[in-house]
């Protein structure tokens, strides 16, 4: 079965795609990014700067820092970021339902409908 893979270049340093995008959703899962690298199999290192590009691609928050309390800190996704996951998701199942009748026609043994 074929997929397709959506990347949104916004800018000459701005890309969404689906790392990204699930980075942000295992943010929001986990609320912290440690807890979201750790979901994906990536260094903590790696999910901040991340983050950081993810930020300043969009010039405002996409994920905020919670202060620590009792439970200490963590992260969540802005109501912006909440917005930006779901345009992501929303342009990648309207790519996927157009492509569709074209991708049969690349996979051997998929009848076109």
């Amino acid at each position: 079965m074929a997929t397709l893979s959506i990347r949104i270049d916004l800018g000459p340093d701005n890309r969404l795609g689906p790392g990204k995008v699930r980075l942000l959703e295992m943010i929001a899962e986990h609320g912290s990014i440690s807890g979201a690298g750790r979901a994906l199999g990536m260094s903590y290192r790696r999910a901040w700067m991340l983050v950081e590009a993810i930020n300043t691609g969009f010039g405002r928050p996409v994920v905020e820092a919670q202060i620590g309390g009792r439970s200490g800190g963590g992260a969540r996704l802005s109501p912006f970021g909440i917005e930006v996951v779901a345009q992501y998701r929303a342009i990648e199942r309207a790519a996927t339902a157009a492509a569709a009748p074209f991708l049969a026609h690349l996979v051997p043994g998929t009848s076109v409908v």
